[in-house]
């Protein structure tokens, strides 16, 4: 259906260039879709993650987020996916994007806000829950061709996404280039992992 439709390329666009903290500031990705009794209005949604290396950061992502990909997607609402934790702004700041016309509104002890927009209303919750995860965990896959191990690659990643609160948040979950930290250039924290470069396997410790 269109409200699927629409969902889903909202949640596409807010998780955007968000591979890694290194060097986008967060990592993001849609964890599953939600059917209509699992979301607040009653219409098809779709869940997003977004991981950052400190709560000031995540804060900073998630409005920008928000406020570029959510509250500019045709038909779309935003609501808090974690109850409890730390709360940080969801909609308390995008909420002046309605120049004085926003209304606030609480139903169930929860406060949103309603921002009018050309096509309509802009719904949002006001805040989200903030609490501590684990994230960039990276495992190898070794094999004897690119092929092979790009198949396996796939395969991993269609089990993985059958898991509740896991995203998998480079290009098709898969990261083709595995860094270590540091490099001999100062200015860059992360460099190729030349250890496991096949180009590389006669000039580098391997």
């Amino acid at each position: 259906p269109l409200e699927r439709k629409w969902a889903m390329i909202s949640a596409q666009a807010m998780t955007g260039f968000a591979t890694s903290v290194i060097a986008c500031g967060c990592e993001a990705g849609i964890e599953r879709v939600l059917s209509p009794d699992e979301t607040p209005d009653g219409r098809p949604g779709v869940a997003i993650m977004i991981y950052a290396m400190g709560g000031k950061g995540l804060a900073k992502q998630l409005e920008t987020r928000a406020g570029q990909c959510v509250l500019t997607s045709p038909t779309s609402a935003l609501f808090a996916g974690i109850e409890g934790g730390k709360p940080i702004p969801l909609g308390k700041n995008l909420r002046y994007f309605g120049d004085g016309f926003q209304i606030a509104k609480k139903i169930g002890g929860k406060r949103y806000w309603r921002v009018p927009v050309m096509d309509g209303e802009f719904l949002t919750e006001a805040t989200t829950g903030m609490v501590d995860a684990v994230g960039g965990g990276n495992f190898l896959v070794l094999a004897e061709s690119q092929p092979q191990a790009l198949a396996a690659c796939e395969a991993a990643i269609e089990e993985m996404r059958k898991m509740p609160n896991v995203i998998m948040p480079f290009p098709g979950g898969v990261v083709r280039s595995g860094s270590k930290v540091g490099s001999k250039y100062a200015s860059l924290g992360a460099s190729t992992n030349d250890a496991f470069c096949p180009t590389l396997k006669g000039v580098t410790k391997t």
